[in-house]
């Protein structure tokens, strides 16, 4: 570990890990979202909704305290990527659960179900690996699974487009769903993100 001579704001440790907990809280919803019927798939989004507002208030308040701290805990663009990326798994999860009600798709693949299992491992690894960020503790066992887990998800992606292709003869029903896998799947990369990013700077500052 390089010696450090001045002092650091350590705030941002905390503040990553309220954002990664609301990627769970996303995760989990949307696992709810899918056994709920139409109307109660509505009042689940708009929870889903709230947890995404509340993840941009915690990015933000991570990129003003960036503006405002002379000395970050390790490189001030790699906070900012970092908190960016986080976002973007939360964007996601909100945007699948909106397509979900707006396209008014009442059933889906059971592969579905899967994504989102896959996502919810994500966020709960993700949100339990940004406190060992302090210490640079234990964290090639997060980056490690989170690659097999988005893995798993390209398979079942794979899959999921070609059971689409094969089975859903409407066009318009083939193109809703589609999307909602599409934007699972581009969740799922986007945690692959944070843990390349996690990777990066943990082999920088040991």
């Amino acid at each position: 570990m390089r010696l450090r001579l001045t002092p650091r704001d350590t705030t941002f440790f905390d503040l990553l890990a309220v954002l990664a907990g609301h990627t769970v809280t996303g995760a989990t919803l949307l696992a709810e979202l899918l056994g709920a019927s139409r109307p109660e798939r509505e009042e689940i989004v708009g929870r889903l909704t709230e947890a995404e507002h509340e993840a941009d208030d915690a990015t933000h308040q991570i990129m003003r305290r960036l503006n405002k701290t002379f000395v970050t805990p390790f490189g001030r663009d790699e906070i900012y990527s970092l908190a960016s990326a986080l976002d973007d798994c939360m964007d996601a999860m909100d945007e699948a659960g909106h397509l979900i009600v707006l396209y008014k798709i009442d059933e889906l693949p059971m592969a579905v179900s899967e994504q989102i299992q896959v996502l919810l491992r994500c966020a709960e690894l993700t949100a339990d690996a940004m406190p060992r960020l302090r210490k640079l503790d234990q964290l090639p066992e997060y980056w490690v699974e989170i690659n097999r887990l988005e893995n798993q998800g390209d398979k079942l992606h794979r899959t999921l487009l070609a059971h689409l292709f094969d089975r859903v003869a409407d066009p318009i029903l083939l193109i809703k769903l589609k999307e909602v896998v599409d934007i699972l799947e581009e969740a799922t990369d986007a945690f692959e993100k944070v843990a390349n990013l996690v990777e990066t700077i943990v082999l920088k500052e040991s």
